[in-house]
């Protein structure tokens, strides 16, 4: 009686997994497959319901939208030039005070990270290897990781590449090979040009503004103390990977060198970087500088070009132009937006949000997934205090600051559910307004969210 009822029991739950639509589902792969122990009967299975009303894509009201904005329109703390653009996801046009172009600070790596998933595609990986070079050499070949770790991390999101599980993997390989002793190179021919824009400040490097851009680094490039960054990531980069060798009972003689090995160089060992569209996601969410560069440089090199400033400026240019976003005006001398000589129209930045909501590029989703949320991630975690509350958790968007310049490109919905593209670019901001010009456009953005524009 007891064999007949496990039976019964698990049937029931098979056809309960069935009815949750992982019936086929793999036990050994997928979690939700597992069946529970028997004689534990399960409820019937319902679908949940919706988190939150589905967004109405209806028409907004110019008046309406004109209204909710012009109040911090007025707000004097943000300059003379205020350039502020609104659309539906389709492109329809609902309020314009955007005549010319303004410096986008870091609303530019909308383009960057745009032009990467249309020409790689979401699910592209970098990847760095280390090869057998010459004199019993192992040469470890920058791949353009962004993200590449010193070290491995359990808390990581998303889950990088590290030089110590490359290490290990090559230690393994060596001693298969009977090796227990050799030397370290390092390659970093992938990219090429300076590692930092002519169109930047002299001393954004020296002052530690950002990493020197190239195509090797572990932990971009900071000191272990994350205060401060090195002189030389490569050099670092293998420093870290010759100590994980050694740890992995490898000895290294002498000190890691630069050295270029070719394509057909024999394999040693290899790591992956995360999916592209998770980079994408980190790169938005937190500006970070170093990976949007090292993502221009890589659409540099996707679309035959060098993996250089130049090179990923023309690129991105070409990617851009070919997924019909306007670029009447614009002046890319990055990838990050770091260069005050960058020149953006307001269009252009909602034409990329407009192509990502739209459903005929569903590769560039991640851009919208990556958007920092007001008052809650990334760069807009500590904004909106003091905004209307509406626009918390309602408004997702890139944040651009430089000194002086003040901008704000994303998505919000109002409160009757219908979803807008905004654009909001000061770049005239006096610099003891600053602050006040950044939670001036968080007043612009709230209002939108607060309003019903329908």
């Amino acid at each position: 009686m007891v064999l007949v009822l496990a039976v019964l029991v698990a049937g029931g739950t098979t056809y309960g997994l069935q009815r949750a639509g992982i019936g086929d589902a793999d036990p050994g792969t997928d979690p939700a497959a597992v069946a529970p122990p028997a004689g534990l009967t399960l409820p019937a299975y319902a679908a949940p319901a919706a988190v939150a009303p589905a967004a109405v894509d209806g028409p907004l009201a110019p008046a309406k939208v004109r209204r909710a904005l012009a109040p911090a329109l007025a707000d004097p703390d943000l300059g003379p030039d205020v350039l502020a653009l609104v659309t539906r996801l389709d492109g329809t046009p609902v309020f314009s005070q955007a005549d010319g172009a303004a410096t986008p600070a870091s609303t530019m790596k909308l383009l960057t990270t745009a032009a990467a998933l249309e020409v790689l595609g979401p699910e592209h990986t970098f990847q760095t290897r280390v090869v057998s070079g010459q004199h019993h050499q192992v040469v470890l070949v920058g791949g353009g990781d962004p993200l590449l770790a010193s070290a491995p991390s359990k808390d990581a999101y998303p889950v990088t590449a590290n030089v110590v599980d490359l290490a290990r993997q090559t230690a393994k390989a060596l001693k298969d090979k009977g090796i227990r002793r050799t030397s370290v190179g390092y390659d970093t021919s992938l990219f090429s040009g300076p590692g930092a824009s002519t169109h930047w400040p002299d001393d954004y490097l020296p002052d530690g503004v950002v990493t020197p851009i190239g195509p090797l680094w572990v932990d971009e490039g900071h000191t272990p103390s994350g205060l401060g960054r090195v002189a030389d990531p490569a050099l670092e980069a293998a420093r870290a990977f010759a100590a994980a060798l050694t740890d992995a009972g490898i000895t290294v003689a002498g000190r890691p060198t630069e050295a270029t090995v070719p394509s057909t160089a024999p394999p040693l060992a290899s790591v992956d970087s995360p999916p592209l569209s998770q980079i994408v996601e980190w790169t938005l969410t937190w500006s970070d500088n170093e990976a949007a560069e090292v993502l221009a440089h890589q659409v540099g090199l996707a679309t035959g070009r060098a993996g250089s400033f130049t090179g990923g400026a023309a690129g991105v240019r070409a990617v851009l132009d070919e997924l019909g976003v306007p670029l009447d005006g614009a002046v890319l001398h990055d990838g990050s937006g770091l260069s005050r000589q960058d020149l953006l129209d307001p269009g252009t930045l909602a034409a990329v949000l407009q192509a990502a909501a739209s459903a005929d590029h569903p590769e560039l989703r991640p851009l919208l997934s990556g958007l920092p949320v007001a008052a809650f991630s990334g760069s807009l975690v500590d904004r909106f205090a003091d905004s209307v509350p509406a626009g918390r958790g309602r408004v997702r968007a890139k944040t651009g600051t430089l000194s002086g310049v003040s901008a704000l490109a994303g998505v919000t919905t109002d409160l009757d559910g219908h979803p807008m593209i905004f654009v909001l670019m000061a770049d005239r901001v006096a610099l003891t307004d600053t602050d006040a010009a950044r939670e001036a456009l968080d007043d612009l953005a709230a209002s939108l969210a607060a309003c019903h524009c329908g």
